[in-house]
């Protein structure tokens, strides 16, 4: 035996030293590498089977190329289709025009005419052919105007016509009181024409009215105006002529110089003669021949 095994147990004999309990082999250094490798080797394969699991998990949400496992991961995002946009339109609200107030234009107030007025300064003569009393009351209300004209001249340049609206209807020396074809006469239009062919400021016109008349008057214009007779009655008649146009003639048909007129009357330049008419003789004749006149225009 050795001596150890004879040594007395101390404090009391309970209790021994924990290396003598031991067996001395886990105090080896065979045992203590063993011991270590063997701690290792579990580590690393902890390790191994851990680093396995997260590549799946990896390589399976994200598409792996050669170089996805030796260089740092990206995350790359895949794009997404893009969505349509969605637009709605507002309604615009058109614009209601309101209406626009356009006052009606203030009618103009017709000049108040004097009750009477009368001409002086123009004198009548004889007509110098049976038939150009025409030519006779346009040489007559010419002279008024500052101009001098012979009635033969005058007359000499109205043409010959089977429409008294274009020109003289007959001859001049002809009966009065006919219609055309026959020996007749001429209107205002050819009248009006050669006084302008004189310089003068002359101008036809049909139906006029009785205020136009005396507005003329009022001014100091004398009207050259085509009645029945000596301003007496007549009856309207529709002539037409060989070319087709239609016009009213009258027997008896006969031009006058309108010079003056008062509530109810006119005053007339009837060749040398100045009378007076009634106003509803002068517009019964003077309406035969649709009102016809020549005035002076500005």
């Amino acid at each position: 035996m050795s001596s150890t095994a004879n040594q007395p147990e101390q404090a009391g004999g309970r209790f021994s030293p924990l290396s003598q309990k031991i067996p001395s082999i886990f105090f080896s250094v065979p045992f203590l590498i063993a011991l270590n490798l063997l701690t290792l080797g579990g580590f690393i394969t902890y390790v191994i089977l851990n680093h396995q699991q997260e590549p799946s998990q990896v390589l399976a949400a994200v598409p792996q190329t050669s170089s996805v496992l030796n260089t740092r991961k990206t995350p790359s995002l895949t794009p997404e289709p893009s969505r349509t946009p969605f637009y709605f339109t507002i309604p615009t609200s058109t614009p209601t025009a309101s209406p626009t107030f356009n006052p009606s234009p203030t009618p103009t107030a017709a000049p108040t005419l004097p009750a009477r007025a009368n001409i002086t300064g123009i004198v009548g003569h004889r007509q110098s052919m049976p038939l150009s009393c025409e030519a006779r009351s346009a040489v007559d209300w010419a002279a008024y105007f500052g101009k001098s004209i012979n009635e033969y001249t005058f007359f000499n340049g109205i043409p010959l016509h089977d429409n008294p609206d274009k020109g003289f209807v007959g001859n001049v020396y002809g009966s009065w009181g006919q219609i055309p074809p026959n020996a007749y006469g001429v209107h205002a239009k050819p009248i009006a024409q050669r006084l302008r062919e004189f310089g003068l400021q002359a101008k036809h016109v049909r139906d006029m009215t009785w205020r136009e008349l005396k507005t003329e008057i009022a001014a100091g214009r004398p009207v050259i105006v085509w009645v029945v007779g000596h301003v007496g009655q007549g009856i309207p008649v529709s002539y037409t002529a060989p070319g087709g146009a239609v016009t009213t003639v009258a027997k008896f048909e006969h031009t006058v110089v309108a010079i003056g007129y008062t509530e109810d009357k006119i005053v007339i330049i009837d060749g040398a003669k100045t009378y007076t008419k009634y106003k509803g003789e002068f517009l019964k004749s003077w309406g035969v021949l649709e009102n016809q006149a020549v005035i002076w225009i500005d």
